[in-house]
């Protein structure tokens, strides 16, 4: 839909005391900014995902309208289009990757936004799953620039049984022999096809395979569906970029920071944003419990779970109009606040 642009962060200090050298932050736009900067939403990308993944949701009558918003898409560290494992050079490469926390990437965005593009207010940061635990992160480190944030599938910290199945995807990846020394020298075939079976059982839920609902979106069979639908889907990606997003998403925590020390509950109440916290009803890893803890400690959240059988993916609904419709419903609404 639009051009990807590069913004140049140099020698970028990350929470953990390394320096990312000559690190950059790849973007896209879409829409126009309004002579006010008002009109800005913030929609960073999630789990191996670059920006032209998630770009579907954009468009007239989808979630986000261009017509009437300016919309951002910046790409996390390590999804291989802003600096990651896969194109960074010495010192960083061959195992040597830095580890990057979700305050890296909201230091690298605010960045962006303020110096680069000249924006002081959010009017909204959206986002799914790694994307919607970014959104939590912005309300908390930047309440005062921050209007509104939709957490979709996300929560403020990542959950101990979040934790085991990052874990369990860890191994899966890291038992291809390709991997050594911490690092994969080669790409690890057998162990990515592996890791998009292992996702594909809990990503969806138990009733989507029970109903066989693989069969609405085109496919002949479950094996196809394993094989296109999740294998293809991280055979495309460099394994070591997975793995370096999989420690991000692991250690996700809002109050993880000099500012709150650990203390989640304040770093909740010091969202001062209008918040719509939307799970999956049926999500296996994000689950609604874990976000009907949060919301009660945000002043101005409301919890909306998506009534759906396709699990974590009823928050990234591109080929689901029917959650699709019900999350466009409610941003609508959150927007119109």
């Amino acid at each position: 839909m639009t051009e990807a642009r590069t913004f140049a962060l140099g020698d970028f200090v990350l929470q953990g005391g390394m320096t990312l050298r000559g690190a950059q932050l790849n973007y896209t736009t879409y829409g126009t900014l309004s002579p006010a900067r008002d009109n800005v939403v913030l929609y960073p990308t999630s789990y191996s995902a670059q920006h032209s993944d998630t770009e579907w949701l954009i468009g007239p009558g989808r979630v986000l309208d261009p017509s009437r918003w300016f919309i951002v898409i910046p790409n996390q560290f390590a999804n291989g289009l802003s600096t990651s494992p896969s194109n960074v050079g010495a010192p960083h490469d061959r195992g040597r990757w830095p580890n990057v926390t979700y305050l890296d990437n909201i230091a690298a965005q605010h960045r962006l936004l303020t110096e680069g593009l000249g924006v002081q207010r959010l009017a909204l940061v959206y986002g799914w799953s790694m994307g919607g635990q970014q959104a939590y992160h912005w309300g908390a480190l930047h309440p005062e620039m921050v209007e509104r944030i939709c957490v979709v599938c996300g929560s403020a910290r990542t959950a101990p049984h979040n934790r085991v199945f990052i874990e369990g995807v860890r191994a899966t990846l890291t038992a291809d022999a390709a991997y050594r020394d911490g690092w994969f020298h080669e790409t690890p075939v057998r162990g990515l096809r592996a890791m998009g079976r292992v996702y594909a059982g809990w990503a969806l839920s138990q009733t989507f395979y029970r109903e066989e609902m693989w069969r609405r979106i085109g496919f002949a069979s479950l094996e196809d569906f394993l094989v296109s639908g999740w294998e293809g889907n991280y055979l495309r990606r460099n394994a070591n970029d997975l793995l370096a997003q999989l420690w991000t998403w692991e250690h996700g925590d809002i109050s993880a920071n000099d500012r709150y020390r650990g203390d989640l509950r304040r770093a909740l109440g010091s969202i001062r944003a209008k918040a719509l916290v939307m799970p999956g009803e049926t999500d296996l890893y994000f689950q609604v419990a874990d976000n009907a803890r949060e919301v009660p400690h945000m002043p101005f959240a409301r919890l909306k779970p998506i009534p759906s059988a396709w699990g974590h993916r009823a928050g990234n609904p591109a080929q689901n109009p029917e959650d699709e419709r019900f999350i466009a419903k409610a941003v609508a609404e959150l927007l119109a606040s």
